[in-house]
């Protein structure tokens, strides 16, 4: 009895050890690489949007239209893919296929998951990214089953929950929860643009953001509207010129 007594002291003790030794790893903050991403476009299918419960009608197609966007203001490399669009899911939004007329559109015959599909990993591979940014209807199947292949082929995964939807609040949550402990980044549209153009002084997209802004969040659009106003008329602050 009283090796076990000492037994149930040592266990926490060192529990407290290990703990304490793998917290003393250096945390590196991946950041979202403007030329290492690839943006994804998975089953926004109007058939499949009357399924979305945890946004309103109106502030979720503003979403999925902001997360198609954040492709032609950077530039990136886009993919598009349904599922069964001759079934019930019916085609992607229009607005977003006209955004990306020139882009990659999968149309998968029956595959839940679109990494199940050949054509979409071919695609993917294609675009030589490591990051893959991506958003999907719905947030616990279409987004999450992709999200989590990807990461188990080595890739860093951004999903954006704001354009993914589910059948209720505490279905998203479960899903994003099963999302991060797979080591994918949960993140709001905004994180990804913040982390895409890194500085308001960036030239080469500040104008474009500023559209950005304006069609899917209108106050911060008066806010980068303002800061590109200081850019033209010279009164920036020193240092939030870029001056490379």
């Amino acid at each position: 009895m009283r090796t076990f007594g000492f037994l149930s002291l040592l266990v926490p003790f060192v529990g407290c050890l290990l703990a304490q030794a793998g917290s003393s790893e250096k945390f590196v903050f991946e950041r979202i690489n403007v030329n290492d991403t690839a943006l994804l476009i998975i089953d926004m299918q109007v058939g499949l949007i009357p399924l979305v419960r945890d946004y309103r009608p109106d502030e979720f197609k503003n979403n999925l239209l902001a997360h198609a966007a954040i492709g032609t203001v950077f530039n990136l490399p886009t993919i598009l893919s349904s599922t069964s669009e001759t079934g019930p899911n019916g085609p992607l939004v229009p607005e977003i296929v006209a955004m990306h007329s020139n882009a990659p559109y999968i149309k998968r015959q029956g595959e839940i998951n679109a990494w199940d599909n050949a054509d979409f990993r071919a695609a993917v591979r294609a675009t030589g990214k490591n990051q893959l940014v991506l958003a999907g209807i719905t947030t616990d199947v279409c987004a999450a089953f992709l999200a989590l292949s990807l990461r188990e082929e080595g890739y860093t995964v951004f999903v954006n929950a704001q354009a993914s939807g589910a059948a209720s609040e505490v279905i998203a949550e479960d899903a994003k929860a099963r999302m991060r402990d797979a080591g994918v980044f949960v993140v709001s549209p905004y994180v990804v643009v913040s982390d895409l153009i890194r500085t308001w002084a960036n030239d080469a997209f500040n104008v474009q953001t500023v559209g950005w802004d304006f069609a899917y969040w209108v106050l911060r659009g008066f806010m980068t509207e303002a800061h590109a106003a200081a850019i033209q008329n010279g009164t920036l602050i020193p240092g939030e010129l870029d001056e490379n």
